[in-house]
Parts: C-alpha cells; structure tokens; sequence
C-alpha cells in the first residue's frame, strides 16, 4: 500500500515538473516557427508566380529591353530552386543561399521598374496596373511574413536556452536553434514597384 501511496505521488511529481519545464511549449513554439516559415514560403512563391505575366507584359510594350527582362528571369528561376526544408531551418549556409537568391530577385524586379518608367504606355496598360498592385501587395505580404517569421525564430531560440526549459531541452528533446531570414546584405528596403503615374 505504501509502494503504491509513494508511486501515485512520484507520478503527480513527475507530471508536475514535465508541465513547468517547458516541454510542450517548447515543441509548440518549433511548430510556430514552421508555420511562420510556411507563410514566408507562400509569399515568396506568390511573388515568383506573379513575374512570368509581368514580364511577358512589359516585354510586349518593350521588346529591345531583353538584357533586364532576361535577368529577371533568371533570378527568379535561381530564387524558386534556392529553397529550404523547415529541417534546415537552423543551417544559416543555407537560409543565406536562399535569401541571397531572394534578394537577387528583388534587385532584378528593381531594375526591370527602372527601366519600365520609360515606358508611358505600360502605365497606361490595365493589366499592367493590376499585376503592379498585386506586385506592391506581395511584397508588403513577404515584409510581413519575414518579420513574423523572425519574430517566431526569436521567441523559439529563446525558450529552448532559458531555465529549466534548456534543461528539458537537453535531456529530452535536442532541439536545434533556427536560423532568422535576414535581408539582403546590400537592401534596407524593398524594392521600389510603384512607378507612379506620369501627368
């Protein structure tokens, strides 16, 4: 009877220290971090679906431009073969692989909106005006999603080295830190896509 008095309390003991410790919120954050890496994911593939019908508009109204459209090209086609499993999330070679392609992109799309101003005529194409506010939309989403993204790397990093839970952490679990998604190294903003109007 004694053994089984001591077994009943070492059991709530042990389910009273596993709720502390952070075990399950430690696996609940990781999971967040995916989640937010997922989102970032759809934005940017949005973004590259959305360049095939932009430049295939501009090249219409600017055919000889066939250099910048071409560099858009390939940097989209290396920015959707740059990607990432949530499992390598905490390999900073490769989140940096894939946001240099990104950025690689970016610069691209900016370049292409350059030369697009010289365009008037572009600026009056309805579908062109359409896939530029879907462009300016996508980027503010890719801004969003990168910013929650990090936000999740920063919360998840944080819970797995605060006590006990890195204890916990440790012992039973060995979750590996994640990397954050910086910006390219040479960008403080996103690129420009608003070419405005010309009157």
């Amino acid at each position: 009877m004694i053994k089984r008095i001591f077994f009943v309390i070492a059991l709530a003991l042990l389910t009273l220290s596993l709720a502390g410790c952070g075990y399950n919120s430690m696996q609940q954050q990781e999971e967040e971090v995916f989640a937010a890496w997922g989102n970032l994911e759809a934005a940017l593939q949005r973004r590259a679906d959305l360049i095939p019908n932009l430049v295939a508009t501009v090249k219409a109204a600017a055919s000889h431009e066939r250099e910048t459209l071409q560099a858009v090209i390939e940097a989209r086609s290396k920015a959707t073969q740059a990607t990432i499993t949530p499992q390598q999330l905490g390999d900073k070679a490769a989140l940096q692989k894939m946001a240099d392609a990104q950025g690689a992109l970016s610069s691209a799309l900016s370049r292409l909106m350059v030369v697009v101003e010289r365009y008037p005529q572009l600026q009056a194409n309805q579908n062109f005006l359409g896939l530029q506010h879907q462009l300016e939309g996508t980027e503010n989403r890719i801004t969003v999603a990168r910013k929650r993204y990090n936000d999740a790397v920063k919360t998840f990093n944080y819970s797995i080295r605060k006590f006990p839970n890195s204890l916990t952490n440790n012992m039973l679990l060995n979750l590996e830190r994640k990397e954050f998604f910086a910006a390219d190294q040479g960008a403080k903003t996103a690129p420009k896509v608003d070419f405005g109007t010309q009157g």
